[in-house]
């Protein structure tokens, strides 16, 4: 087995209907992980876990919901026989001026992308630390963004959020060490990438006149990167394989950027 090998863990991804997640739960498959993808869209995630093959699942997930997580691990853990990784991808973005704040929205984007990543980390931790349902350890990958280091305008409250995902990261990873658990817990920082939710930015910033068309807005954000483009979903989905294998067995408590640059 190599080190990238995920041959008989248990994973479970949130977020996996479309997008990233989508990316993250197929990357993991491959790598030889059983994966139950968790989302609100049921029709899509269960559809893209029975694009899976065999051994994967689905299970329905309000990220925001305590109970809901609570069941959604019990499920996972039931169907696969354990649970090995947690990847917790589930995030929204909704963009605006600083001056124009929707607390709605703001209230939106803490219950997802905050909420639910620390519930996540909770019920992962519950379930893989001795004792647990699962109990052997492993591995938690939280997907913050490459706006929780630049200042892009107009994403304000999301760069907030995902900043808000790499200190949770960072704590999570010290109590699982000084408390025993075994599991590491990590995250990473990707850069856009043209999914509906990073093609929604470019359209929104355009439309807000911070940038004069879409494409402008696109070129914008690939002059920043040395790299010199967008990134793909295989760049980051490749990127929570390694953080879930052996080959990352002692990288922990970390923010990986997976960015071209762009954050640096």
């Amino acid at each position: 087995m190599t080190d990238l090998d995920l041959t008989r863990r248990k994973a479970l991804v949130t977020g996996g209907a479309q997008g990233l997640g989508e990316g993250m739960a197929q990357a993991l498959a491959a790598a030889g992980a059983s994966v139950v993808v968790a989302d609100l869209q049921d029709d899509l995630g269960a559809k893209v876990a029975e694009g899976l093959g065999d051994g994967h699942g689905y299970v329905h997930l309000d990220v925001s919901d305590d109970a809901n997580w609570e069941a959604a691990v019990a499920q996972a853990v039931e169907q696969l026989g354990g649970l090995d990784i947690l990847v917790n991808n589930a995030g929204v973005e909704i963009t605006s001026l600083i001056t124009e704040i929707d607390p709605a929205d703001v209230r939106k984007m803490l219950e997802v992308n905050v909420l639910g990543t620390a519930l996540g980390i909770k019920h992962g931790l519950r379930a893989m630390r001795p004792g647990g349902a699962a109990g052997q350890g492993g591995s938690i990958v939280n997907v913050a963004s490459v706006a929780a280091t630049i200042a892009f305008p107009a994403i304000s409250v999301y760069s907030a959020t995902k900043s808000a995902c790499d200190r949770l990261t960072r704590v999570a990873a010290m109590e699982s060490g000084k408390l025993g658990y075994g599991v590491r817990v990590n995250c990473i920082y990707p850069g856009l990438v043209p999914t509906a939710m990073g093609a929604g930015l470019a359209h929104d910033v355009a439309e807000l006149g911070l940038f004069g068309s879409v494409e402008e807005a696109i070129g914008a954000v690939v002059e920043l990167t040395p790299s010199g483009r967008l990134g793909e979903v295989s760049d980051m989905a490749d990127a929570v394989v390694f953080l879930a294998s052996d080959a990352a067995r002692f990288v922990n408590g970390v923010g990986l950027p997976v960015d071209g640059g762009m954050g640096m």
